[in-house]
């Protein structure tokens, strides 16, 4: 699977000069997410990692709750889906009913659902209580992570089409990186990474995002009990208002040697 595709350009110069020329450019193909053969979800991904995006996408929608729900995951063998882009899981036979039935509903987590608010807020604090556990970085580490983040972007580095999402320890150590052309892909990928190891929920780790940071953004650290959001960009609204009510520290615009911390 290529995370990164070469394809011709035209470069365009301000003295009306041209040359033809090649341009590696982020590669974004669909993924299909299926429980027990049935599809429930397709995201439009970058390949690469593609267990750890259905693992965490089922953790962080309350599908799972550990590795010991999955019975097996793979690629689907097919020979019509030749580059691999479906993703079966099999669920353990102890798996409630309910929560096999949660990843149908997951589109309420998107940024253009069109109906998150208060009642969206109210069903998710039900499904995720607030954080018992809190971290208190140093500013000097938080100062950090952005230079640290931005290293391991290699294919954004060739494409600058990728979003990244990291998990650091609370002394600043990175632990894992994802690439994704979706920012909440890339979220996924780390905290499946870390559902894989078995070792969630990820309470003792800073999620850093390389951009904003939206409700779908907040929503996935709570489920996986992050209790550090950092990121490059701004918040909306709707991430502020859910992380204050989660007891989660939330921070933006982390750059150029500033944050706000918008909770906690």
């Amino acid at each position: 699977m290529r995370s990164s595709v070469q394809v011709p350009v035209q470069r365009v110069h301000r003295s009306g000069v041209t040359s033809e020329e090649h341009d590696l450019i982020a590669t974004e193909e669909p993924l299909e997410i299926r429980i027990d053969g049935r599809g429930v979800a397709v995201t439009m991904r970058t390949p690469g990692h593609d267990l750890e995006l259905a693992a965490g996408f089922l953790y962080t929608e309350g599908v799972i709750d550990g590795p010991d729900d999955i019975s097996a995951m793979a690629h689907v063998d097919d020979p019509s889906d030749p580059k691999g882009n479906t993703v079966d899981t099999v669920l353990a036979p102890g798996v409630p009913a309910a929560r096999r039935h949660k990843a149908d509903r997951a589109s309420y987590a998107s940024s253009s659902c069109g109906i998150c608010g208060k009642e969206t807020l109210d069903r998710l604090m039900t499904m995720a209580p607030p954080l018992t556990r809190t971290l208190e970085p140093a500013t000097e580490t938080l100062m950090e992570l952005p230079s640290r983040l931005r290293e391991e972007q290699v294919i954004f580095e060739q494409t600058g089409g990728l979003h990244a999402a990291a998990l650091f320890t609370p002394a600043g150590d990175l632990e894992v990186v994802r690439e994704d052309i979706g920012r909440h892909n890339a979220v996924d990928k780390v905290v499946g990474w870390r559902l894989r190891a078995d070792e969630v929920p990820v309470d003792d780790r800073i999620l850093m995002v390389s951009g904003r940071v939206g409700f779908e953004i907040v929503q996935k650290a709570l489920v996986a009990r992050i209790p550090v959001v950092a990121a490059v960009g701004a918040p909306s609204s709707l991430a502020v208002q859910l992380a204050d009510r989660a007891g989660m520290t939330l921070v933006g615009f982390l750059r150029d040697g500033r944050y706000n911390r918008y909770t906690g």
